[in-house]
């Protein structure tokens, strides 16, 4: 890994974390991971660091998600290779060590935030939002799940809001978002810097460091405007409330209006597969604790590593050959068993633990 990738650096008592891949909107490499997970438990004892900061280079994203095509690269190569355990099990630790952070972990999302991305700024004490904020959990397009804790975060926002971003990767701009509760706060591009000097020049330390952090924030966030999803909401529960895709289909069938038939488009695109493995993550993730959550998704993620799951034909029509033409396997809803689902939640031999 060049060592680029991911900048470390110390500076008014705050622990500053840049991903550093701009061209590449700072999608999460393997190495990346890796440092993380070499840094921050050392920052976490550390008693000159106070906080740590989050952000990413560029002016385009925060972090568009991992980089799965060197999974997609593996899986194709006659040697194999452990990238594809590795990589979810290394990302996890660290998803679960960031949820678990004793001091406060401030990310400034000043662009893109998806998939991977949100697993290191959803889960974090403090999550700010710049207008140029954009998130989504893309996965099922790629014929994932949305992991990084999804199961965890979406399975607690309101009503059916959760499965219905999981399913159709519906974007959300920094109003929506704030309204979810996905961040905490809107702050203009142009503050962000002033906020995260404000933040070194702050009393953080005890118990209430949080509280502490939290109204610094406050005294730099600003009104993000009006969002839509409250407008949605009704109509996303009537529709998204559901014990199979195959109803949430018919659901949208029956309402009829534009927006049901643009999401009904939507999900005809996608792994029938993936979504009702996606729907039963919610079910099964739903008031479990975050470390049970991830052992759920860490063994959905080693299912999804099969050389002919919908995953590697997801990422091959979506990332490599860019023919936007994925023939998923089984190609419709109603050819996916109980059997096929329920292979993605079993024990694993090297099942994700945590101390």
């Amino acid at each position: 890994m060049s060592e680029a990738e991911i900048l470390f650096d110390v500076k008014d008592g705050l622990g500053v974390i840049t991903l550093n891949r701009p061209k590449a909107l700072n999608a999460l490499t393997h190495g990346m991971i890796l440092e993380l997970e070499k840094v921050i438990p050392k920052w976490e004892k550390d008693p000159k660091i106070k906080a740590v900061i989050l952000r990413g280079a560029g002016d385009r994203a925060f972090c568009a998600g991992g980089d799965v095509t060197n999974l997609y690269r593996e899986s194709k190569d006659p040697k194999g290779g452990t990238l594809r355990r590795d990589f979810f099990y290394d990302e996890y630790i660290v998803n679960r060590r960031i949820y678990r952070y004793a001091k406060p972990w401030i990310s400034l999302i000043d662009g893109i935030d998806m998939g991977g991305g949100v697993g290191l700024s959803a889960h974090g004490s403090h999550a700010v939002a710049s207008e140029k904020f954009l998130f989504a959990m893309p996965e099922t397009t790629i014929g994932l799940f949305p992991d990084v804790g999804g199961g965890y975060f979406l399975t607690r926002l309101q009503g059916a809001l959760g499965t219905f971003l999981a399913l159709t990767s519906h974007r959300l701009k920094v109003a929506d978002a704030v309204w979810a509760g996905i961040v905490h706060a809107f702050v203009p591009s142009a503050k962000m810097n002033d906020l995260q000097a404000a933040l070194g020049a702050a009393d953080l330390s005890g118990p209430d460091a949080d509280n502490k952090a939290h109204a610094v924030i406050d005294r730099f966030k600003e009104d993000p405007g009006l969002p839509t999803l409250p407008g949605l909401i009704v109509d996303i529960d009537r529709c998204f409330s559901a014990e199979s895709v195959a109803e949430i289909e018919a659901k949208l069938k029956a309402h009829g209006s534009e927006w049901a038939q643009k999401q009904l488009a939507a999900l005809l695109k996608l792994s029938p597969l993936a979504m009702s493995i996606t729907l039963e993550q919610m079910r099964r993730c739903a008031n479990r604790s975050f470390e049970d959550t991830m052992t759920i998704e860490y063994r959905m993620s080693q299912a999804c590593m099969r050389p002919d799951h919908d995953f590697f034909e997801g990422v091959r029509a979506l990332l490599i050959d860019k023919d936007q033409k994925p023939k998923w396997n089984p190609p419709t809803i109603g050819e996916v068993t109980r059997e096929m689902v329920d292979a993605h939640f079993k024990p694993v031999a090297n099942d994700l633990k945590f101390d």
